[in-house]
């Protein structure tokens, strides 16, 4: 738990550190977009995510290089590193090049089928494959085809539902967050340190993006829910578990599809209240 604690310090404080020595680099018109209140933020900031994560494991990679226990942070860091740079080159696609695109699965499906893909479809193929590369790093119950695919598919919908709660200031890092807390309560490993790192990257970022001063957009939430997915396939080891998280992630992404969550977090109370909290929403 304490190496834990200290990765997410650690993410956190270099995260926001490099948001405040970088961000003139991000005012780029390529990335200009408009938010909620009609002030044009530049988006794609959550790439210092993956960006935090490469420094830490390699710094840390180093410092226990020569102790003779090297060996599962190396591991555990660079599946993280991988689900970090896969999912964020993913999602920094669609912030650029998505503009104007929008549509759930059944949208992506519709574009795969008819040979002109959007930049939707493309994250779709290529988050399903990253997916099953990420979880191929995490010990199987059953190594077969099937588990492989399941424990793909939860890293890849995980990624993507912290995309379709990215629709306000701070909220897929709030959620993210507390997501993955309940991976440490559960798992109360080491294992999940790089993770840590991730997620304390997007909470060092999230003071100014609750103020309206960036988004992290998909380059930033997608790499965060991979990495909170990976964090309960370590969390949970058996075949049952991971099989109802994937139940869970299935019905979550699904229900997307007809129901707002934006509604329903305006409509109860306490939701409502986390959601802005600190930000400049009344």
């Amino acid at each position: 738990m304490t190496a834990v604690a200290l990765a997410f310090l650690v993410g956190a404080l270099i995260a926001a550190g490099l948001w405040l020595t970088t961000a003139r680099m991000f005012d780029a018109e390529p990335l200009a977009r408009t938010n909620y209140r009609g002030v044009s933020l530049p988006t794609g900031v959550g790439v210092l995510i993956p960006v935090t994560l490469v420094v830490v494991v390699a710094a840390g990679h180093l410092a226990l290089l020569n102790t003779g226990r090297p060996a599962l942070w190396y591991t555990y860091g660079r599946t993280a590193v991988m689900a970090a740079m896969a999912f964020c080159l993913l999602g920094l696609l669609d912030d650029v090049a998505g503009v104007g695109q929008s549509g759930g699965f059944r949208s992506h499906v519709r574009s795969i089928l008819s040979g002109d893909l959007s930049t939707g479809a493309v994250k779709l193929i290529g988050g399903a494959a990253a997916g099953i590369l990420v979880a191929a790093r995490v010990p199987l119950m059953d190594p077969d085809v099937l588990s492989a695919l399941r424990d793909g598919a939860v890293v890849a919908l995980a990624a993507n539902l912290a995309n379709l709660f990215d629709r306000a200031p701070g909220r897929s890092t709030k959620v993210g967050a507390l997501a993955f807390l309940g991976a440490v309560a559960v798992s109360r490993s080491s294992e999940l340190a790089a993770p840590a790192v991730a997620v304390g990257a997007a909470v060092g970022l999230l003071w100014p993006d609750l103020r309206e001063k960036m988004m992290l957009g998909d380059a930033g939430a997608n790499p965060l829910g991979a990495l909170v997915g990976f964090a309960w396939l370590v969390a949970l080891p058996s075949a049952a578990g991971r099989w109802a998280l994937l139940a869970f992630l299935v019905l979550a992404n699904a229900a997307s599809e007809v129901v707002s969550y934006t509604s329903v977090i305006d409509r109860v109370g306490p939701l409502r209240w986390f959601d802005r909290l600190g930000s400049l929403r009344n």
